[in-house]
């Protein structure tokens, strides 16, 4: 199994990578589809089902797939751009995609939020169609956003364990196959999955993509701790980041900070980031946006807080973070509408504590084991966003990751690597317990504090 880093962390946009990530990915991939046709198109439709309709206003999944039809993509993303766009396209009710035609495109009636049953493949699921001059369907492919950005088509859901695997020197599918390549190796779990990219990208590439990932972290936390006002989407949410960092910078240097002071600060860099990605700043897929704050914030928690510390342990931070995300996301979820929360945060948890003990000199063992214990104390958490908005608990709720992920990593480094749960049997559980999960608690906003706090 291998999943590159720049697939566990991609540049995007907020406020999600599986709703408005993925939405305008899909979208760019129907526009290709649509290129390669022979047929010749007059109009485009589409349809959201699952969590993508119950959510999706919230989540501004209906604003990311217009904008993936006219040809915007998260990683080039332009805000001014985008706003001018969808203004000519609710006014014209034409849409003009690169190379191609100027098609039909009524946002209200072509755009349909589906509150039935889900698609049959995933929670999160679209529809999108194109027709010719007499508005038939003439091409026609459904679509599966199944967290972190990741977009499959109905067949390649369906083909996924026929996919054909990278030559990799170090393919481990398990946390267990990583230990005991590890062991046979010598190498730390960062040096293998490094192997692991070389293998497939030059080394410059690797090394700019990573510092490039840190650059877009680092900024997007910067961002967050300056900015003041409220966010978007009705709930009247302040930002909170720039107060608490303005009060916790003035605190420093005198008598009154107490010790549990550096759970603020691990707190105020997590809500910065996720402040940014609510008001659609441009973030991490770290490995999704609703949890993009909790890798970041530990990342700055190492280098600002922690004696001894260097920026030359940043790429094996990441590097051994997304080996850790890649075993939760091949063998259970990171997908909050297939998973709850406990995939996305506690994901982001177990990653960030696995990349610190990294950073901080562990053995692979203890790497293992900081990231199981992470995780495991998120099981059962569920996504039950307070109107669809990425905002209540999403905040709090990445400051909270950080904080377990560093008490997870010092614990780990207490002991030997020796513990009684494997993270394969806790990424087993976090499976097991996402299936087991009523669909009220996988982000639709039906149950939880979605339904029993006011948000008008």
């Amino acid at each position: 199994m291998f999943l590159s880093v720049f697939e566990m962390f991609k540049i995007g946009i907020g406020p999600s990578s599986s709703h408005t990530m993925g939405p305008m990915v899909a979208a760019a991939r129907f526009l290709d589809l649509m290129r390669a046709s022979p047929f010749t198109f007059a109009g485009v439709r589409g349809s959201l089902h699952g969590s993508l309709a119950f959510t999706g206003v919230g989540h501004a999944t209906d604003r990311a797939t217009i904008l993936g039809l006219a040809g915007f993509k998260p990683d080039t993303y332009d805000h001014d751009a985008a706003e001018t766009m969808l203004e000519t396209i609710r006014s014209t009710h034409k849409i003009t995609p690169p190379d191609l035609p100027t098609l039909d495109f009524n946002p209200k009636a072509d755009l349909k939020f589906d509150y039935g049953p889900n698609l049959p493949g995933h929670a999160n699921g679209m529809i999108l169609m194109a027709t010719d001059a007499q508005g038939d369907v003439v091409l026609k492919e459904t679509y599966y956003s199944v967290g972190g950005g990741f977009v499959l088509t109905e067949h390649e859901l369906q083909a996924g364990d026929q996919k054909t695997e990278d030559a990799v020197p170090y393919p481990f599918k398990t946390a267990q196959e990583m230990l005991s390549m590890a062991e046979r190796s010598g190498k730390s779990i960062a040096a293998m999955k490094r192997s692991n990219e070389l293998a497939l990208l030059e080394y410059d590439k690797l090394s700019s993509g990573l510092s490039r990932i840190w650059q877009v972290m680092s900024d997007c936390i910067e961002r967050g701790l300056s900015r003041d006002g409220v966010l978007p989407g009705g709930l009247n949410v302040k930002r909170r980041a720039k107060g608490i960092y303005d009060a916790l910078q003035a605190e420093r240097g005198t008598n009154q900070s107490a010790p549990h002071t550096i759970n603020d600060w691990m707190s105020v860099y997590a809500m910065a980031v996720n402040e940014e990605n609510a008001a659609g700043g441009q973030v991490v897929t770290a490995p999704t946006n609703g949890a993009s704050g909790v890798l970041p914030a530990v990342l700055r928690y190492y280098l600002d807080h922690v004696p001894g510390a260097s920026a030359s342990q940043i790429d094996d931070f990441l590097l051994t973070a997304a080996a850790i995300g890649g075993l939760i996301k091949e063998n259970a979820s990171i997908s909050g509408a297939e998973a709850g929360c406990q995939a996305e945060v506690g994901g982001a948890s177990a990653m960030a504590a696995a990349g610190l003990c990294a950073a901080l000199g562990g053995t692979p063992a203890q790497i293992e084991n900081a990231a199981e214990i992470a995780l495991e104390h998120h099981l059962g958490m569920t996504c039950d966003p307070v109107k669809g908005l990425v905002q209540v608990p999403c905040i709090e709720r990445n400051g909270l990751g950080a904080v377990k992920s560093v008490a997870a990593a010092s614990l780990a480094l207490r002991g030997d690597g020796t513990h009684l749960v494997p993270l394969d049997a806790c990424i087993e559980t976090l499976r097991q317990t996402g299936a087991d999960m009523s669909h009220k608690y996988k982000e639709t906003s039906l149950g939880g504090l979605a339904v029993n706090v006011p948000n008008c």
